[in-house]
């Protein structure tokens, strides 16, 4: 009869140790070792290195051949993967219709795809601008909100790897993003906001404001957008930018983010 038990305090461990493993500690250090695994979870190494290498073997974890640090394995990135595009639109949704409402604009849901920002939900006020055909559409990221604020974590060389091959802005286009360095000046602005507006950079009389959504670890997953013609909402854009940050950092908080730090400083166009 005490079997059950014993096998849920097993797994009550080894959530233990999964934990230590996303942990602050383990990020900044690139993984943990079993003794201060020991010491994180108050268990004897023993205990600990058979329990990392029952959770090795199924992939839960894995260890650093180099360092011989564990840190979390393979398929329980896959499991997380799998399941986080869906429970990401369950708990956006809601949040998305308090923002159009609020703003009385259409707001989006978009996420990174290579060069471009895919939109996988669009929800609307119900006035006559209405955004039915953008969902699943791909756009361009280099004049868009939401592409800026979706790379507000990337280096000056990530995007230079990501977009040397096959990518070159116009030079006909509005706005300030002619180039690599151009657009890492964007995201730094939006990075230092916390939101991103572009005026009329995508397209002639269209505005728009995004905001990043993180998920538990911190990491960008996705950005919530209004867009809308310029005379409707360009007077009132970087309000609704900070209003769309305040719901994208609602749905991120929903998703486990806890921030030790917000930054409401703003930033205005030039």
């Amino acid at each position: 009869m005490t079997q059950p038990a014993a096998k849920g305090y097993g797994l009550r461990r080894d959530v233990e140790l999964l934990e230590a493993l996303v942990a602050d500690d383990a990020g900044r250090r690139g993984g943990l070792g079993v003794v201060r695994l020991a010491e994180l979870t108050g268990r004897e190494k023993s205990q600990v290195s058979r329990a990392l290498k029952s959770l090795e073997a199924e992939g839960i974890v894995e260890r650093d051949p180099d360092t011989l640090e564990y840190r979390i394995g393979w398929r329980l990135f896959s499991l997380v993967a799998r399941s986080t595009e869906d429970r990401l639109l369950r708990v956006a949704e809601p949040v998305m219709h308090e923002l159009s409402h609020d703003i009385g604009e259409t707001s989006h849901l978009c996420e990174l795809r290579g060069q471009a920002v895919l939109t996988l939900l669009s929800i609307s006020p119900g006035h006559a601008f209405r955004a039915y055909g953008w969902e699943g559409r791909g756009v361009p990221v280099h004049c868009t909100s939401a592409g800026r604020v979706l790379l507000m974590n990337a280096t000056p060389d990530e995007l230079a790897v990501r977009f040397t091959e096959g990518w070159a802005a116009d030079p006909e286009q509005p706005g300030g993003v002619h180039s690599i360095a151009d657009l890492h000046a964007q995201v730094e602005i939006a990075r230092r906001a916390g939101f991103a507006l572009v005026d009329e950079e995508f397209e002639p009389g269209l505005v728009g404001a995004s905001a990043p959504i993180r998920d538990f670890r911190g990491r960008i997953i996705a950005a919530i957008n209004i867009s809308a013609p310029k005379e409707r909402l360009g007077s009132r854009l970087e309000e609704a930018g900070r209003t769309t940050m305040a719901a994208a950092n609602r749905i991120s908080a929903r998703l486990g983010w806890e921030p030790r730090h917000r930054d409401h400083r703003t930033h205005r166009l030039t």
